[in-house]
């Protein structure tokens, strides 16, 4: 276990930093079949966010082997509507998420949800799917689907993220049976720890950090300009990227990354590659628009990134 003041600095500058993570990333081997690379879930988005479930849904497309999609019946529809473009996923009813649950790796859960003003604090045992899904009340709905889901299905792989950190109660973190990845930047790491983050300097931001992985039996990852990231004994910085990565939507492009990563890999490895190939990405797309770029840009970008940091530090593929 590392000191309690101490961490483990990465940079996107220093690829020796990330080898011995990369290292350990699962690549396909050459005889395996439809599946074996991974399948995920993702559930997410609400009338008012759309590409919110998109966005993870296209990074994931290029990592894993499947991908199924659960959101609104609205988001269903747009999303069952560019299939032009986007071809690489399943989209289901929300009715059937336990269904799919069931098969997939690791589910990302929380993108594009809606949350209240008024965080409900202490909830009643889940409710059955079907009246879950019939509340009109979006910011209630993910409170509920929330609590129905990792109540339901303790020993899946969850990457939790946006609304569902905003509107969950951090002892559900408890009752899971593998260790859950949440993604917060510095104010929902406040609605769901109570602490009020923003104002610390460095050290003690990853002090934090380290406290409430270690008592939750999570892995964190702050989202800080810098990323902090631990398990509650190992806790790493990683530090590069760009001012472009401010932009609407790039933390849904993270997540993506984390639940692909996450199907076949170690949390906190899936964590810190995911952080990397980010902050990577925008540095080479800064060379030729500066900070001009969106997710439309990035997206395409990571597999081609990747494969570069792979060949760089000559792992076999």
């Amino acid at each position: 276990m590392q000191d309690l003041d101490s961490s483990m600095l990465i940079k996107t500058s220093d690829i020796d930093s990330i080898k011995p993570f990369l290292t350990k990333l699962h690549l396909p081997s050459r005889d395996s079949h439809k599946g074996q690379n991974g399948k995920v879930m993702l559930i997410g988005g609400s009338h008012l966010f759309h590409s919110a479930i998109i966005w993870p849904a296209e990074v994931a497309s290029y990592f894993v082997d499947m991908v199924h999609v659960a959101s609104t019946k609205e988001n269903n529809t747009i999303i069952n509507s560019i299939k032009k473009k986007w071809r690489n996923g399943i989209v289901i009813p929300q009715i059937q998420i336990d269904e799919y649950i069931r098969e997939d790796d690791a589910i990302l859960l929380g993108t594009g949800m809606m949350r209240e003003e008024k965080k409900q604090v202490v909830g009643p045992e889940p409710k059955d799917l079907n009246s879950i899904l019939d509340n009109k009340n979006e910011g209630k709905k993910t409170f509920e689907l929330t609590q129905y889901l990792l109540k339901r299905f303790p020993e899946k792989k969850w990457v939790i993220d946006a609304g569902s950190l905003q509107m969950m109660d951090v002892v559900w973190l408890m009752n899971l049976r593998t260790k859950p990845i949440l993604t917060p930047h510095q104010k929902e790491f406040t609605s769901l720890f109570g602490e009020h983050i923003v104002d610390y300097d460095r050290d003690k931001k990853q002090e934090t950090v380290r406290k409430y992985a270690l008592k939750y039996k999570c892995i964190i990852l702050l989202k800080a300009g810098y990323d902090i990231i631990s398990d509650g004994e190992s806790t790493f910085v990683v530090e590069g990227g760009n001012a472009g990565l401010t932009k609407g939507g790039t933390g849904d492009v993270l997540s993506g990354i984390i639940v692909s990563f996450f199907a076949k890999n170690d949390p906190l490895v899936s964590c810190l590659l995911a952080s990397y190939l980010l902050k990577k990405t925008s540095e080479i797309l800064y060379e030729k628009k500066a900070f001009w770029y969106n997710n439309s840009d990035i997206i395409p970008r990571l597999p081609e990134v990747l494969n570069t940091l792979i060949r760089q530090c000559k792992l076999n593929i």
